[in-house]
């Protein structure tokens, strides 16, 4: 009797081993097709704004002050601020910038700072400037947030070094898939008025994509030097 007692106590052991099994496997399933289901429905729309704190890694989303941008020095053959009247944008720092591990330019680490590829021309040197900056953070948005809204006629001041003011008229503003912006990029390294010098601003636009975490264009203004 006792034998029969102690096998159907392991049998009653495994079936209820077996069904806490089976409702684990069940609820790891539906999380799983509940996040396919979420990127699905996410992908090619904008950018949520997120609630959770940023670490020290991530983007400053804090505006420079009044002073800090006073102080803000550069050589006087580079570029230090960045003003679109059109935009709101005045006396945006200009920071030096290279490329990261992945060929990529570099951006700078306060979305209302913009980046100067020091690789690419100089403000009143005849070359062509490359300057990028961020759409947004995690909470709020960038310095160039509306930079698809300029329209050819509009201008872009930049303020060298040494005080010298450069004046850019655009003449073309267009969105890039991301997958053609590399390709892109020769053209918008050149000035696009032979003879006239030149500066383009990048930065991501469109959709976002939460599979690649990145938006899926870039914007590309160009604009030639207005002469005095």
């Amino acid at each position: 009797m006792s034998l029969k007692i102690k096998g159907w106590r392991k049998i009653i052991k495994w079936s209820i081993w077996s069904v806490i099994l089976v409702v684990f496997l069940v609820f790891l399933i539906r999380i799983i097709a509940f996040e396919n289901k979420y990127y699905n429905e996410k992908e090619g729309s904008e950018r949520a704004v997120a609630t959770l704190n940023t670490s020290s890694d991530d983007l400053d989303e804090n505006k420079p002050s009044e002073d800090e941008i006073k102080v803000y020095t550069v050589p006087p053959d580079r570029p230090r601020y960045l003003s679109i009247e059109k935009l709101g944008i005045v006396n945006s720092r200009v920071l030096p910038m290279g490329v990261n591990t992945s060929g990529e330019l570099d951006t700078p680490r306060n979305i209302f700072d913009v980046g100067w590829y020091e690789g690419s021309g100089k403000p009143g040197q005849g070359g062509t400037a490359i300057i990028d900056g961020h759409n947004g953070g995690p909470h709020v948005h960038g310095v160039f947030k509306n930079l698809p809204n300029l329209q050819n006629g509009d201008t872009i001041k930049i303020e060298r070094g040494d005080g010298e003011v450069f004046l850019y008229e655009v003449v073309e503003n267009i969105s890039v898939s991301l997958d053609e912006a590399d390709k892109y990029m020769s053209t918008a390294a050149k000035t696009p008025e032979p003879g006239k010098e030149s500066i383009t601003l990048i930065s991501c636009t469109g959709e976002w994509s939460q599979q690649r975490d990145t938006y899926l264009s870039r914007q590309f203004t160009r604009a030639v030097l207005v002469e005095n």
